[in-house]
């Protein structure tokens, strides 16, 4: 499971994690898979307007499913990712993760503010395989990604860098369920100030008598952790996660938009596999 799962808003690779892990459970040898497989479904989600945000909404999205297993590019259990460096303790992978808008009319705390454009980071990701089992069904690895992120417009701005060191935990047939993969992943969010200021500056044209102007600086963002549960089946996949959020601590705690230090939100997912490659590639 690569390390999409942070952000002070809800990320789209929270969702990526579910549908990208589409391939079948890994087994300790190789074996023949399609290069590609497509197919579309639908999803359920109860989500925070953003990390530390009071308001929720619920929304159901179209849900793509896309696996592709190149040799330097891959869309996978592990993420939408290149490789650029391949061995048998690390990778180095360009990462990419996105996120949707956010309507401030929507949330209390933002209300006479700016909206929140959908935004697209990028950067490299050293990921470390730190251990497997014997049979290779049970494994952990350390993500440490960090992305700059711009904003998704005609004009598009720099709105800053994040680090999202994660810990990553997979284990095939988890308490014995055949063909389910359980991923678990945790770790601590960094932000620049750009980034941090992006969702929870007030600048001073902003400010009134319950919400000061604020300014945020680099640093803490909080923690998050995540689990997911899901199946590839013949002809379709389904999938779940849950995820905590937590920013007591972070750099951005007394901004006035922060108005819940921890939360929940989770999804379920379904897809049907609707068209696969003919060409065959190794895949472990």
């Amino acid at each position: 499971m690569q390390a999409i799962f942070r952000k002070p808003h809800f990320r789209m690779g929270s969702l990526v994690c579910l549908i990208a892990a589409s391939q079948l459970p890994h087994t300790a040898s190789a074996e023949e898979k399609p290069l590609w497989e497509f197919g579309m479904g639908a999803g359920a989600l109860q989500l925070p307007a953003y990390r530390g945000s009071k308001e929720s909404r619920s929304e159901i999205l179209p849900i793509p499913y896309l696996v592709y297993r190149g040799e330097r590019f891959k869309a996978d259990r592990d993420g939408v990712r290149g490789i650029f460096f391949e061995s048998d303790v690390a990778e180095v992978n360009l990462s990419i993760a996105a996120s949707p808008p956010v309507n401030s009319a929507d949330v209390v705390a933002r209300q006479g503010m700016p909206d929140l454009k959908p935004s697209m980071e990028m950067g490299p990701s050293v990921d470390f395989k730190l251990w497997h089992s014997s049979s290779n069904d049970i494994k952990l690895k350390l993500f440490l990604p960090l992305r700059a992120a711009f904003t998704v417009e005609s004009d598009p701005h720099f709105i800053g860098w994040q680090l999202t060191p994660r810990l990553a935990l997979d284990v095939e047939k988890p308490f014995g369920m055949q063909g389910w993969t359980l991923g678990m992943l945790a770790g601590p969010v960094f932000g620049s100030a750009a980034q941090h200021d992006y969702f929870y500056g007030v600048a001073p044209q902003y400010s009134t008598a319950t919400r000061p102007a604020f300014e945020a600086r680099s640093g803490y963002a909080g923690m998050q952790m995540l689990s997911a549960l899901w199946k590839r089946f013949p002809t379709y996949w389904v999938g779940g996660f849950l995820r905590y959020d937590n920013v007591n601590g972070a750099v951005f705690e007394n901004s006035p938009l922060v108005t819940q230090k921890s939360g929940f939100s989770g999804g379920i997912a379904i897809s049907w596999i609707l068209a696969e490659s003919k060409q065959k590639v190794q895949d472990d």
